[in-house]
């Protein structure tokens, strides 16, 4: 999940996963009937309109070719020997001359040639789309919400129904080129106000950005919003297809693994009553059956080549009218049945689940078990973690405020066996033999997968900033202590940044593991009692620094990751053979991201997770809140995730300790 990050002056204003302004929590009322129904199918009404920065949003620079290989080398050091090290300096240094440089003038010239987007763009949607393996674990995260601060609306239906209510609230506003503007206000007082406002929709669209601009507001791109609704990853051969259809005006719901669909949208355009919902959510819950012997829903966690085979089986067998129900979907709710005992079961059942309950190729889906816990799930080919924490924010902002139904609420008197349809699918025995193959894999491959925990309760952005140093380097420095600690070595480290700033910006990698973290983490891990607690403490304000830069450096577009992609990307394109610098194991290491991390927080999220990218890696989910830091961390069998964490409880105990002017405790 990619975070925005800005440079200091920002992330004292939005932390590094901070994607929005906090939103207050007030008494939550019901939404009143006294409004005049068109509005309430409204979130709110912006002066301004939704594109009105679109199109004049900076683009995405390409790095100087020079520039990006000296980031390379530069993250390269804390990894390599020095005979490793000297031979990818002279594969750099040959490609820099060489063939990159044709590669990089060939990319300039294509990205002059395509003003309307951005130079990764395409080959991002292309690695999404032509990789083969399950989206599950491999791509799909999760972020869950926290809970209704009015503990009966967090019945299941309730909930259901009112989270229902705002998505939909929010993509009448958002087509409607209503919805607020997603801006970054370095300077709220001048720029996030109603004369500013004012002003700003007057300015033409053209030029709107450098209006912000002037006032220390920075707009962020918003063209990944448009796959949020009424859109499914569909498999096809190769390559896979994104598809919406804006016409379709139902709701899919999924049960015991079986499909349901009934219309949120009336034939007028205006949002179907939260009551008549209310009523269908609860006709559905009172299905009786027992789940399906042959659960559809786990095809879409197969191999995507096996998964495109078997849908073309099934439109063969006169499933077209079904599937499209479900492609065409506005989005997906999932009933749960479970009720959660802790933290570590809901990363489980969010992530992936019992497998039968889930449409794992839609754009979102939206989570809710038996108890009233809810999380999104979400396809990553289509866009990243900014366009559905925004939808997040807005639904969890509207549901607590302005609640569409409450336990007062009566639900409809309507027949809803004559609104609600259940899809019914027609299986041969190939399809049979298929969807129990995927269940296998599926019970096999998610067994592997451990979840655990860690709330370090000392401290967190507060005492943090009091001493002067970044909370996000600070939580990067402590998981490559931790590593270093529990393993000897410091590893390739992945921190996802997004680059929403630019027109059609997707992420680049910040690389925490730096030569300043892997001297900083030695000396606190091999010989504390080398070092005075000032020189400790100097190490960290290095560490903090540096991770400070490489933020801004990622934020500005100006990281290598994305730059190196693309010219491979481009070399493979023009049929080019592999240059020598992407066959360099060293390079091959580097991408191996052992320590996958992402981070965000915000007043609807209460944690998110994902899956390790490789097979010897971790998972790291983590948060720095006001006077706590939370880690959730997944791991598959080749590492010991409690131990980790034991480690990093160590080593954030150790940092702060010193900050404190404490010695490290031995």
């Amino acid at each position: 999940m990619a975070v925005l990050r800005l440079p200091s002056r920002v992330s004292r204003q939005v932390r590094s996963g901070g994607l929005s302004l906090p939103l207050p929590l007030p008494v939550p009322l019901t939404r009143s009937r006294s409004a005049s129904s068109s509005e309430m199918d409204y979130l709110h009404k912006s002066i301004v309109p939704t594109d009105h920065f679109q199109r004049s949003l900076p683009r995405l620079p390409i790095p100087k070719l020079q520039d990006t290989m000296q980031r390379y080398l530069t993250a390269q050091k804390p990894l390599l020997d020095n005979d490793q090290y000297k031979r990818t300096k002279q594969l750099a240094e040959d490609f820099e001359k060489g063939i990159g440089k044709q590669l990089h003038e060939e990319l300039v010239a294509q990205d002059k040639r395509n003003k309307h987007t951005s130079f990764i763009s395409g080959p991002w949607f292309d690695m999404y789309l032509t990789a083969r393996e399950p989206v599950v674990l491999n791509h799909n995260p999760f972020m869950s919400f926290n809970s209704d601060p009015n503990s009966a609306n967090n019945d299941q239906v309730i909930r259901a129904t009112n989270m229902t209510v705002s998505a939909l609230r929010f993509m009448k506003t958002f087509r409607a080129g209503l919805l607020e503007p997603e801006i970054f206000h370095l300077n709220p007082a001048k720029s996030d106000t109603s004369y500013f406002k004012n002003i700003i929709r007057f300015v033409p669209a053209s030029l709107s950005w450098y209006g912000a601009y002037m006032v220390n507001a920075y707009p962020l791109d918003m063209s990944q919003y448009y796959r949020l609704f009424n859109s499914t990853r569909i498999p096809r051969p190769g390559r896979d297809e994104l598809f919406t259809d804006e016409s379709a005006k139902h709701l899919l719901v999924m049960r015991n693994g079986h499909f349901y669909t009934f219309d949120v949208i009336d034939r007028d355009g205006r949002i179907t009553k939260a009551s008549e919902i209310q009523a269908h959510f609860k006709y559905i819950l009172s299905d009786p059956r027992p789940p399906p012997e042959f659960c559809l829903g786990y095809l879409t966690s197969e191999n995507r080549d096996t998964w495109t085979s078997m849908r073309v089986r099934l439109l063969e067998a006169g499933n077209t009218e079904t599937l499209k129900k479900i492609d065409t979907a506005v989005f997906c709710i999932c009933l749960d049945d479970i009720t959660v005992k802790d933290h570590l079961q809901l990363s489980h059942n969010m992530l992936y689940g019992n497998g039968l309950n889930r449409w794992y190729d839609k754009s979102f889906s939206i989570i809710l078990t038996k108890d009233g816990h809810a999380a999104v799930n979400f396809e990553h080919s289509w866009g990243d973690g900014v366009a559905v924490l925004r939808l997040m924010n807005e639904i969890f902002k509207d549901t607590t405020e302005t609640p569409a139904v409450s336990a007062t609420t009566l639900p409809a008197t309507v027949d809803s066996s004559q609104s609600v349809q259940k899809l019914e699918f027609k299986f041969d025995d190939f399809l049979k033999s298929g969807i129990s193959s995927a269940k296998e894999k599926f019970d096999n491959t998610v067994s592997t997968l451990t979840f655990d925990a860690l709330e370090f309760k000392k401290g967190g952005k507060v005492f943090l900033k009091k001493h002067n140093v970044s909370p996000d380097a600070v939580a990067q420095l402590s998981f490559q202590m931790a590593f270093l600690r529990q393993y000897g070595k410091t590893v390739a480290t992945y921190e996802s940044c997004s680059t929403a700033a630019f027109k059609h910006g997707r992420t680049e990698t910040i690389r925490p593991a730096t030569i300043y973290t892997k001297k900083c983490s030695e000396a606190f891990v091999k010989e504390p009692s080398k070092h005075s607690i000032s020189d400790l403490r100097a190490m960290i304000n290095e560490c903090s620094k540096y991770h400070g830069q490489l933020t801004k450096e990622a934020a500005m577009g100006q990281g290598f990751d994305r730059h190196l992609f693309a010219l491979r990307y481009l070399a493979k394109s023009k049929g080019i053979s592999l240059p020598e610098l992407f066959q360099d194991p060293s390079y091959i290491q580097i991408n191996h991201n052992i320590l996958s991390t992402s981070t965000l927080s915000s007043p609807a999220v209460q944690l998110g997770g994902f899956a390790p990218v490789v097979p010897d890696g971790f998972g790291v989910g983590y948060g720095v809140h006001d006077h706590w830091i939370g880690c959730n961390l997944s791991s598959y069998p080749a590492r010991d995730p409690k131990e980790f964490l034991k480690c990093l409880n160590k080593s954030l105990n150790d940092i702060f300790g010193v900050l404190e002017g404490q010695p490290v405790s031995i």
